[in-house]
């Protein structure tokens, strides 16, 4: 099997997932790295075995031996990375959203098309084995007939204040809600058509910090079914895990409950404090953490010339869904789709 090049696009917190996963797979290598700040793209370049590290985006995008490139950016930096990407010639694998506004993601749609190159969204909660499981037990009819849904995604308080320096400017609906609207779609294998959604601001504005604490919102979809789902940042740094990601699946033969985050498989205690870890996060033998099963997808699609799942019509439908809940907490109202 051939080796495709890929060029990374932000070095941040998922952006090392990335060019780990390049620089350890068969089927891929990592040929460049551009991140706004040149030290530290410098020091992917190096640490991960890239050709080089470009100062300019475009230097990287005409760049001959780059085939495909992953954008790790933030949220709200998304859509200029990537237009500029497809209209580069470059299959396009970008974390979720797909972008912050659905008049952006139809642009996108568009110059993906124009370009005939691939594009996928990483909605890698797909590939977790927990979901996997959930979503044959619907299909096999093993649960009888889905009656409703309850998902919560949720970060600590250390997630808006210390680990992204921009979360003004991706409201939690944009970082957690996305992934979880892809689920419910998903999992449920029907469209949200009507939404009702309630938000609270109150610790990060005391902090400074220009976002909502949280939104819970009840969806409901095409085939009658429910779902409620929850997205918050607040809460406590102390709590043993830095996500909170737990599902509930009630149908009218059966019922499963997932747990992610909290499951217990591996407890620590230090002096640090308690942590429950990442037990479904894949280690080699060292202990660094390898690639996420979603990047590992989109790198065969490119190199067997297959469709990728997530694609850009699900980063659509995910960014469309998540703007009609921010407009019903906003009017206080529920929103059709």
């Amino acid at each position: 099997m051939r080796s495709a090049g890929f060029g990374l696009i932000g070095c941040g917190v998922w952006g090392e997932v990335h060019a780990r996963t390049y620089a350890a797979s068969p089927s891929a290598h990592l040929v460049a790295v551009f991140d706004r700040d040149q030290e530290r793209g410098s020091r992917f370049a190096r640490e991960f075995g890239a050709q080089t590290s470009y100062a300019d985006l475009h230097d990287l995008l005409a760049d001959p031996d780059i085939e495909a490139v992953a954008v790790a950016t933030p949220d709200f930096a998304h859509t200029e990375a990537v237009l500029a990407a497809l209209q580069a010639g470059k299959h396009v694998l970008v974390e979720k959203p797909l972008a912050m506004t659905v008049d952006d993601c139809k642009q996108i749609l568009a110059a993906r098309d124009a370009n005939g190159v691939k594009l996928m969204v990483d909605f890698h909660n797909r590939w977790l084995n927990p979901f996997v499981h959930v979503r044959r037990m619907i299909e096999s009819g093993e649960l009888g007939s889905l009656l409703m849904i309850n998902i919560r995604l949720n970060d600590t308080l250390y997630v808006p204040t210390k680990m992204l320096s921009w979360a003004a400017n991706s409201p939690p609906l944009h970082f957690l809600g996305s992934h979880v609207v892809d689920l419910v779609r998903w999992l449920s294998g029907a469209e949200v058509e009507r939404v009702f959604s309630v938000s609270r601001s109150v610790v990060q504005q005391g902090l400074g910090i220009d976002t909502p604490d949280f939104y819970q919102s009840i969806l409901e979809l095409s085939n009658g079914r429910t779902a409620v789902i929850e997205n918050c940042w607040i809460i406590a740094e102390s709590a043993p895990n830095i996500f909170d990601l737990k599902g509930e699946f009630v149908g009218t033969k059966g019922s499963a409950f997932v747990d992610v985050s909290h499951h217990r498989m591996i407890e620590k205690y230090t002096q640090e404090g308690p942590a429950l870890l990442d037990a479904l996060r894949s280690l080699d033998q060292h202990g660094n953490p390898l690639g996420s099963a979603a990047i590992e997808h989109f790198i065969d699609s490119v190199v067997r010339d297959t469709a990728p799942t997530a694609t850009g019509e699900d980063g659509l439908e995910a960014t469309r869904i998540v703007e009609a809940m921010e407009i019903s907490a906003r009017s206080g109202h529920p929103v059709n789709l």
